[in-house]
């Protein structure tokens, strides 16, 4: 275990960590699209969205594209999808107002309270693939209050890409073991801790029931049900 003492800043996974992507987007498309007298599994169509998710940000990881905001992915990829749903005749503003949903996804109950605390003693911000504008609206939505906005915007890259990990403690003027890195994917927390960060571990199986982790799959400096569990943890 390490000692806390040390520990100055606190970053966090955003989708699926701190938000509920899955009926957040579930919700705000059939919002959008049912009153076009559109019908489908709402949730199929997340989780079939969420799945273009990394293929998407590889073609960046990869060098096939430049660095490309996840609003403009998300974009891409909504089209990719879209005739398996039937939606390709959707016009421009549709699609566009169905990227936004990923601007609108509600927190975890715990998280708004829990940040808050953890905000007293340390700083805190995002490390996520999330473009800047999608953590802004995420932050005014759900009451978070960072102290930065850090993650792929910053580092021009996508995780688990070691800039998106080496940029944040550097905003910060800290060193990777100084930060730790707080996430429900254990590849994430794999990936931080190999770059120098401590890890916490805070499990979201309610995240894709069936698909997400319970446990983390490696060692790990925290692990807590939740970020107020993470806080008392840590002090706060």
């Amino acid at each position: 275990m390490s000692s806390n003492h040390t520990i100055k800043a606190i970053f966090f996974d955003v989708f699926g960590t701190l938000v509920d992507w899955r009926t957040g987007v579930a919700r705000e498309a059939e919002a959008i699209l049912k009153p076009l007298r559109i019908s489908l599994d709402w949730t199929a169509f997340a989780d079939a969205w969420r799945d273009q998710y990394q293929p998407a940000m590889e073609e960046v990881r990869s060098g096939r594209l430049p660095y490309t905001k996840l609003d403009v992915l998300h974009r891409r990829t909504l089209q990719k999808i879209a005739p398996s749903f039937g939606l390709e005749t959707l016009g421009a503003n549709e699609l566009d107002e169905l990227t936004l949903t990923w601007h609108r996804l509600p927190a975890w109950k715990d998280v708004s309270a829990g940040l808050a605390r953890l905000r007293k003693r340390f700083l805190i911000a995002p490390v996520s693939n999330g473009n800047i504008a999608i953590m802004a609206d995420l932050d005014r939505r759900n009451d978070f209050h960072w102290d930065a906005i850090l993650g792929a915007d910053l580092a021009r890259d996508f995780k688990p890409k070691a800039s998106v990990y080496l940029t944040a403690p550097d905003a910060f003027n800290l060193t990777p073991h100084q930060c730790v890195m707080c996430a429900a994917h254990s590849s994430d927390l794999k990936a931080a801790a190999e770059h120098g960060l401590r890890t916490a571990y805070i499990a979201r199986p309610q995240e894709r029931p069936g698909v997400s982790e319970h446990a983390a799959t490696l060692p790990v400096d925290f692990t807590a049900r939740d970020v107020e569990e993470l806080a008392g943890i840590l002090g706060c």
